[in-house]
């Protein structure tokens, strides 16, 4: 007796649960993750190789050819929780430094509304809110919109960015937009140049950047405070044009980087040519990020920084606020950038494409990008994001992404509550002999979830199955149609094939080893679109759909039986277009 022999009884009931796991998770159980796992647990058979393979296979066709009664029946008696398959551990956060220094913790997540929020930035936002939940602390959204001309607002990217937080499960206790706090940041300007930490500069900014790094005084570095003031009033005045003067803060002309030697606090922006989407023309000195962000951090109490490892230069440039107001500055977790495999996150070239090539893109929801409007059309589900992110934590290092494993956790958190409809792509007709009508048929929507079931009334003889079940019926000579016949191969006639209804249900079908596809009744039938991305394309497949999709809404995730997990973007009168999230 070999050792296969010995322990192959084992294999076959190991291999037995695997399957029928594998059928719940996906609708139909595949022997290669199986074979995997068997060879992955019995190293000693690995030379069996072949013959495990063929045990498996007859192990997935006998679970693929269950009905829903014996599946669920056969699962209760070996005792597997599906439930534990289903389950995410949630990683744990590490907690905040200097957490007891704190009287409260204040977190905030600032973007700019110059565009969607994509998967990066979500990092941010997902991760301060957990952390002031965490403490029981206060969270605040702040949109950062004070460059109206380089990375100008758009306006309806403020409730874009809202809508996006709000289905991620983000919500915040304060909310500001710094373009309305204006005559805050104009205070705390005129204190630094009336103490003499601020000037105005009318250098030609290649004369200043000569001097700069060499480490040279600015000629204006030491003018007298009131003269700052008295120039101060004359760019209010506007009679300074945009590029004619900006104000410098005063910090370490030998600091080794050379940014950070009298960086920038204000600059002149000429908003009759570039109109702020809020304030529209009424001011014209902006602050610039580092200061704006700086002054609020500390007006709005905040006490810990999590942003992106990015930023480590502009916490060095703010420290020079900081020490002037004799401010303490909050604690900082700087994070290391996320990108996504086979997505794209740049809103840069986003933006730039979508300017360019109008036609070519769905909008800033395109779901080629990964902006988390987009994500969200396409199918992935905020848990799915959410648990994304928790499980990167707050690392330092750059993390990449894959749609793979955002894919799996996404399929693993949609598969207990999402219904199961029948659609078939490249369809073929089917004319069935001998098949009574009228009938009614129930089909439950999840072979172990309570989520229902749909009715049809079945007049006509005539169903469709894909081709590629046709190509396996006409060939092996029996087909059963998933919780309706069995039926016998005849002839082909044209574009239709000739079957023939044979009396008997799931026990017939096994014996007759016949495979069991999904197929959509002639007369409940409608036209499914569905769109699915193939890199920088989109691939479309025009299928036929049974018509309880029509009682599906829009947003709705759905699962195509052994095609995969899709998310409805139309419905028209007898028509639907799904995209595909993954199998």
């Amino acid at each position: 007796m070999s050792l296969l022999d010995a322990i192959k009884d084992q294999i076959r009931q190991v291999a037995l649960k695997h399957a029928l796991v594998n059928r719940f998770k996906y609708g139909q159980a595949k022997p290669e993750p199986i074979v995997n796992k068997i060879l992955g647990e019995f190293k000693e058979v690995r030379q069996y190789a072949k013959d495990v393979i063929a045990i498996v296979r007859d192990i997935v066709h006998y679970v693929n050819n269950l009905d829903n009664n014996e599946f669920r029946k056969l699962i209760d008696e070996l005792n597997i929780s599906l439930e534990s398959e289903h389950k995410v551990e949630t990683k744990t956060l590490p907690p905040l430094p200097n957490v007891d220094k704190w009287k409260n913790i204040k977190t905030r997540f600032a973007p700019n509304p110059d565009f969607p929020i994509h998967l990066g930035n979500a990092r941010a936002a997902i991760l301060s809110y957990t952390y002031a939940t965490m403490y029981k602390g206060t969270f605040i959204l702040r949109f950062e919109d004070t460059d109206p001309r380089t990375k100008k607002p758009m306006l309806e990217a403020y409730e874009i960015i809202r809508e996006d937080l709000r289905w991620l499960g983000v919500s915040w206790d304060e909310e500001y937009i710094q373009s309305l706090r204006m005559d805050i940041y104009y205070e705390y300007l005129k204190k630094l140049i009336e103490r003499g930490y601020a000037y105005i500069d009318t250098c030609n900014p290649e004369i200043f950047k000569e001097l700069r790094n060499k480490g040279v005084p600015c000629p204006h570095r030491d003018t007298d405070p009131s003269t700052n003031m008295e120039k101060l009033d004359k760019i209010f005045a506007r009679e300074y044009g945009e590029g004619e003067a900006v104000v410098r803060i005063k910090t370490d002309l030998t600091h080794p980087d050379p940014a950070v030697r009298d960086w920038v606090i204000f600059r002149i922006i000429d908003t009759s040519r570039y109109p702020h989407p809020i304030t529209g023309d009424k001011y014209i000195l902006w602050p610039t990020y580092n200061f704006a962000a700086a002054i609020d951090d500390h007006l709005m109490n905040i006490s810990h920084i999590l942003r992106g490892r990015e930023h480590t230069l502009n916490t060095i440039k703010q420290m020079y606020i900081y020490n002037y107001f004799n401010w303490r500055y909050p604690e900082v977790v700087n994070l290391g950038r996320v990108g996504l495999e086979e997505l794209i996150l740049s809103k840069t070239w986003i933006k730039t494409q979508l300017k360019l090539n109008p036609d070519k893109f769905m909008g800033f929801d395109d779901v080629r990008f990964g902006t988390i409007a987009a994500l969200r059309r396409r199918g992935v589900i905020a848990e799915t994001i959410r648990q994304i992110i928790l499980d990167l934590g707050i690392k330092g290092s750059d993390a990449k992404i894959s749609w793979k494993n955002i894919a799996a956790l996404n399929r693993r958190l949609l598969d207990p509550k999402t219904k199961r409809v029948f659609v078939v792509c490249d369809p073929v007709k089917v004319h069935i002999n001998n098949l009574s009508t009228p009938l009614l048929i129930k089909i439950p929507y999840h072979p172990s979830s309570n989520l229902g079931q749909r009715e049809y009334s079945i007049k006509s003889p005539i169903v469709y199955i894909s081709s590629k079940d046709a190509e396996t019926f006409m060939k092996n000579g029996y087909l059963r149609l998933m919780e309706f016949a069995n039926i016998k191969f005849l002839r082909k006639e044209n574009d239709t094939i000739i079957a023939e209804y044979i009396d008997g249900g799931i026990e017939e079908a096994k014996r007759l080893e016949a495979n069991i596809v999904q197929w959509v009744p002639a007369d409940h039938r409608i036209n499914v679109r569905i769109i699915s991305v193939k890199g920088m394309n989109l691939g479309i497949t025009r299928c036929l759909g049974e018509s309880s999709l029509l009682k599906f809404n829009l947003s709705d995730i759905v699962q195509m039986v052994r095609i995969g997990f899709g998310r409805i973007d139309t419905i028209k009168k007898k028509s639907i277009t799904i995209i595909l999230t993954h199998e």
